[in-house]
C-alpha cells in the first residue's frame, strides 16, 4: 500500500486544555484530536474510495431524476394534448441537467449519515469533495467524539453541511424512517463486525439509496471461527484460498437478507478487499417482486477435504414459463445434492459452508464509470488515486459470473508438483478455449469458467513435464486419486497467449500493495493510530510474561531493598528501551 505522505500531524501549540492534541491533516481537512478518539491514516484509501463512489453515485442519481421528471412531463403532455413546439420546449428545458460544486448546500442534495464518526474526518471530506449534499449527519456514541466533531466542524467552516449528532447509531436510525428524514446514503464503518447496524439501516435508507459497509473482522469471515461467522453473519465460511472473496459473499448475504425482510433488495455496486478489511457500495431498493430473485443469488458451497474442489449450489431456480414470454418466470427449488458422497477428483468428503452470495458483486457499468471519475479532475488529485485506478482495473477485468477463484500454488501443493507460472497457466486455460481472470482479492488469484476437472486435467499434463517422485503416490491420498488418470489432450504452455497477460498487469499499474507502516490493521477502539500513541496497548503487553517472570526471578531481598531502592527506576527504563525499538516504525 501507498504510505500516506499527505497525512501529517503537527502538535498543537496553543492547546492548554490537552497537552496531547495533534492536528491531523488529511487533503483539505484539518482534525484537532486528542488520544481517546479513534482515527487510523491506513484507512485514507477508503475514505477516498467512498467520495470516488458518492460522486459517481449522485451523478447517476441526477440522471434518474432527470429520465423520471422527463417521463411524467411526457404523460402530462399527452394528457393536454398540448403543441407539438411547446412540447419540445419542455421536454429540452427538462433534460438539461443541473451543475453541482463541492463545499456549497443543495436542497435536492444528498442527505447522508456517518453512523459512527469519531473524529469527524470522514464527514468533513465528505462535505468538502462531494458535489451536491444536502446535509451530513455525523453521529457518535461517545461524547468526548462529539465534541471533536463539533471543534473539527468548526475549525474546517463546514457548519452549513454538517450536523453533528450524540446518539446511539441504531436509535438515530430506527428513529429516521419518516419519508422526510430518511438518508440517501448511509455510511457504517464500525470496529469489527456491522450486522447490528444493518437492520436500522436498511429502514433509513430512502428507496434506491447508497448503503456503504466496512467490516473488519477478517478472521472470523475468512474461516477461523465458523461458530462465530455463523453467529454475526449467519453463513458458515469454509477455509479456503479464496477466502476474501468469500468475505465479500458472507457479508453481501447478510445484507440481503436484512433488507428481504423489509421488503427490500440490494444491487452491489462494487465490493473491495482491501488491507485488513471488507468495503461494499450497494444500493438498495423497495420491491416484493424482486425480492423473490433473492433465493436464486444465494448458494451452499461444498468443498472436498482432500483436494479443496469447490461446488456451488444455488438455493433456488428462476427459469423462464415459455420461450414466448420470458419476462414470466417460475421460481423452484433445486434438486441435490450438487456433488457425490466422495469427490469425484480425489474420492475424499466434502464440507459444507455457506449460504453466500453467489451473484455478481459489482456493477460494471458503475465500475467503468467510477474509473473514467477518478482519472479525471477533481478526484485524480486524491492522496490514493493511483492505487484506485489499479484496484479497479482488476475489478474491471473480474469475470462477474464466475465467484470464487483457485491459486496454481494451493492447487500444485495439493499434487506436490512443481508450480505453474500464472501466465503458463492462464494461457493453457486461454488456448483450450476457457475465460481466466484475476481477482483484486489475491494476487495469485485463477478465476475461470473451467470446471475443476479441466485444472486438474492441465496439471496431470503440466506433470508429464515436472515429474512427481514415486514414493510420495501414497495410496489414499488426494495426489495419488488424481495422478492416476491420464490427461485427455496436450495443453499448450509455451507459447504465451495474447491474453494471458491482463491490461492492467502490462501498465504496471498499482494493483496489490505492501504493508504501509509498522502495526497498520484495524487498530484499537479509541485511539489515533500515529505517533507515540499507536498501539499504546501493544507497547504494554509486548513479553508480558516474560517480564513478569523476570521480575519474580530477581525480586530483591530486605536486605538489599535500600540498596537498589533508587536504581529500580532506571532498571525498567533500561528494560522498556530495549523493548520499543522492537516495536518503532521503520524509516522509510
Amino acid at each position: 500500500m501507498e504510505v500516506d505522505d499527505e497525512v501529517q500531524q503537527e502538535t498543537t501549540e496553543n492547546a492548554p486544555s490537552n497537552p496531547n492534541a495533534h492536528i491531523i491533516i488529511e487533503r483539505n481537512a484539518n482534525i484537532i484530536s486528542g488520544g481517546n478518539v479513534f482515527y487510523n491514516p491506513v484507512q485514507e484509501f477508503n475514505r477516498d474510495l467512498s467520495i470516488s463512489v458518492l460522486n459517481v453515485y449522485f451523478q447517476r442519481l441526477v440522471k434518474e431524476r432527470a429520465e423520471k421528471a422527463l417521463k411524467q412531463q411526457q404523460r402530462k403532455l399527452k394528457q393536454h394534448q398540448t403543441s407539438e413546439n411547446g412540447g419540445d420546449q419542455e421536454t429540452k428545458s427538462a433534460t438539461l441537467p443541473p451543475s453541482y460544486a463541492a463545499g456549497t448546500k443543495y436542497d435536492d442534495g444528498l442527505r447522508i449519515l456517518e453512523a459512527l464518526a469519531a473524529t469527524g474526518l470522514r464527514s468533513i471530506r465528505y462535505a468538502q469533495e462531494i458535489a451536491g449534499v444536502r446535509q451530513i449527519v455525523a453521529n457518535d456514541l461517545s461524547r468526548q467524539a462529539v465534541e471533536s466533531i463539533n471543534t473539527n466542524v468548526r475549525h474546517n467552516a463546514v457548519e452549513h453541511l454538517i450536523e453533528a449528532s450524540h446518539a446511539d447509531a441504531m436509535t438515530l436510525m430506527y428513529t429516521s424512517t419518516a419519508p422526510e428524514k430518511r438518508f440517501d446514503a448511509v455510511d457504517l464503518d464500525p470496529y469489527g463486525c456491522p450486522n447490528r447496524f444493518l437492520d436500522g439501516a436498511m429502514q433509513c435508507l430512502g428507496d434506491g439509496g447508497l448503503l456503504l459497509v466496512t467490516a473488519t473482522d477478517m478472521a472470523v469471515l475468512a474461516g477461523n471461527a465458523p461458530e462465530a461467522c455463523y453467529v454475526k453473519y449467519g453463513s458458515v465460511p469454509l477455509r479456503m484460498k479464496c477466502c476474501h472473496e468469500m468475505a465479500l459473499r458472507i457479508l453481501l448475504h447478510c445484507i440481503e437478507t436484512h433488507a428481504n425482510r423489509h421488503g427490500k433488495y440490494i444491487e452491489p455496486l462494487l465490493s473491495v478487499s482491501a488491507d485488513f478489511y471488507v468495503r461494499i457500495f450497494v444500493r438498495v431498493f423497495s420491491g416484493q417482486a424482486q425480492c423473490k430473485y433473492s433465493m436464486s443469488k444465494q448458494s451452499w458451497i461444498y468443498q472436498c477435504t482432500g483436494c479443496e474442489t469447490f461446488t456451488l449450489q444455488p438455493l433456488g431456480t428462476v427459469r423462464a414459463k415459455s420461450a414466448e414470454q420470458p419476462h414470466l418466470v417460475k421460481f423452484g427449488i433445486p434438486t441435490g445434492p450438487a456433488v457425490n458422497t466422495q469427490c469425484e477428483h480425489c474420492n475424499h468428503r466434502h464440507h459444507l459452508g455457506g449460504p453466500i452470495w453467489s451473484a455478481p458483486i459489482h456493477n460494471t457499468e458503475f465500475v467503468k464509470d467510477l474509473l473514467e471519475a477518478v482519472q479525471s479532475s477533481p478526484l485524480n488529485e486524491l492522496g490514493t488515486q493511483r492505487r484506485i485506478v489499479g484496484v479497479l482495473s482488476m475489478v474491471q477485468e473480474e469475470l462477474p459470473e464466475v465467484p470464487l477463484y483457485y491459486t496454481p500454488d494451493k492447487l500444485c501443493c495439493v499434487l506436490k508438483l512443481e508450480i505453474v507460472p500464472m501466465l503458463k497457466m492462464r494461457s493453457a486455460l486461454l488456448h483450450a478455449g476457457y475465460r481466466v481472470s484475476y481477482s483484486h482479492a489475491s494476487k495469485n488469484s485463477l478465476k475461470t469458467d473451467a470446471p475443476p476437472a479441466v485444472l486438474w486435467d492441465i496439471l496431470r499434463c503440466w506433470s508429464k513435464r515436472h515429474p512427481v517422485r514415486e514414493d510420495r503416490k501414497i495410496p489414499g491420498t488426494p495426489l495419488q486419486a488424481i495422478l492416476a488418470k491420464t490427461f485427455s489432450q496436450d495443453y499448450e504452455f509455451d507459447q504465451l497467449h495474447v491474453d494471458a497477460n491482463p491490461s492492467s498487469r502490462k501498465k504496471a499499474l498499482s494493483r496489490f500493495q505492501e504493508n504501509p507502516t509498522p502495526h497498520w490493521g484495524p487498530g484499537t477502539r479509541a485511539t489515533i493510530m500515529i505517533g507515540d500513541n499507536k498501539l499504546p496497548k501493544s507497547y504494554r503487553n509486548q513479553n508480558k510474561k516474560q517480564r513478569h517472570k523476570a521480575a519474580q526471578q530477581t525480586t530483591p531481598t530486605d536486605n538489599d531493598l535500600p540498596e537498589q531502592e533508587g536504581n529500580g527506576k532506571s532498571t525498567q527504563e533500561d528494560q522498556q528501551s530495549t523493548k520499543k525499538p522492537k516495536l518503532a516504525p521503520t524509516a522509510s
